[in-house]
């Protein structure tokens, strides 16, 4: 596992070991971030479920100004941490030990990307709910390509949905006043 572009690019990452954690692929950090590429220069950016923080890492590595990481497997926050200290950037990130359904609203953030075990559907429903009350200007929600996320969460209205593979990306951005009238 490595960074993809950016300030740190090429750089390798300490993986989580075992199987409790389902990395993000480099392919699929690569084109996520270039979808990101015109919107991700000093924003706060909330990874949830970071498990080894690697896209975390890819934002701040991109121009994030923030990065909140959420994860609550202790071992992940582990490698997150080595990872944050191996790289120099514990300024720039905090990294949060908690249930991401509990913390991931109580952020300000631009962007958000969560990636929940694909097996744990219900937490999909339950962080875009919690983030529908005060959205962020865009919501990533990683997902196995089987499963389908509801067109809309409260005030988030998903936009698109891309698929690579056995994965999906589907984006959410609030629902603007003129498209409700």
């Amino acid at each position: 596992m490595r960074v993809i572009g950016g300030e740190f690019r090429s750089r390798r990452l300490k993986p989580v070991p075992g199987f409790d954690v389902r990395p993000t692929s480099d392919r699929l950090r690569e084109t996520l971030f270039n979808v990101l590429a015109t919107r991700i220069e000093g924003a706060f950016f909330i990874d949830a479920y970071s498990g080894s923080g690697a896209v975390g890492i890819e934002a701040v590595s991109r121009g994030a100004a923030r990065v909140v990481m959420i994860e609550r497997n202790k071992i992940a926050i582990g490698v997150i941490r080595d990872n944050v200290k191996e790289l120099g950037i514990a300024r720039r990130v905090d990294v949060v030990h908690t249930k991401a359904a509990s913390a991931i609203a109580l952020y300000p953030a631009d962007i958000v990307f969560m990636d929940p075990p694909y097996d744990l559907v219900e937490e999909y429903d339950a962080c875009l709910e919690a983030l529908s009350a005060k959205p962020p200007s865009l919501v990533v929600a990683e997902h196995t390509s089987r499963v389908s996320l509801k067109p809309a969460y409260g005030a988030l209205q998903r936009t698109r949905v891309l698929k690579q593979g056995e994965s999906s990306l589907s984006f959410y951005s609030p629902v603007s006043p003129e498209t409700t009238e």
